[in-house]
């Protein structure tokens, strides 16, 4: 709080039963997003894999990963038993962090099982 020069306090005081703005560990909050990211990426590779040992070629590849990351979202969501704002600041670092990474990753053990499987 912020003191006047006559020692007196100005502003709102905060009583502990004040629930305005959740507070996160920042150590905590970095934890959780590195087991996400991990996750995903770890996800992504066996998908890959998958993905190119049954043969799917073009948009069936694509949509097939679309989908594994919607299970893993449904997966993060049930493990956080759907109090997403206990362990994250929003739904956003469930659904979309990790995502465009975790494709590249995708793509390159698709192709790279396809090959293997497919071709030679």
């Amino acid at each position: 709080m912020a003191v006047h020069e006559d020692g007196r306090a100005s502003g709102k005081r905060f009583h502990e039963d004040d629930d305005d703005m959740p507070i996160f560990n920042a150590e905590n909050l970095q934890s959780n997003m590195k087991s996400i990211y991990y996750s995903r990426t770890f996800l992504s590779i066996i998908g890959g894999v998958v993905a190119g040992i049954w043969g799917f070629t073009g948009l069936m590849g694509f949509i097939f990963y679309f989908l594994i990351m919607a299970i893993a979202s449904l997966g993060f969501a049930a493990k956080a038993k759907f109090s997403i704002q206990k362990y994250f600041d929003s739904w956003n670092r469930i659904v979309v962090d990790g995502f465009l990474g975790g494709l590249m990753s995708f793509v390159l053990f698709w192709t790279f099982a396809y090959d293997i499987v497919h071709i030679f």
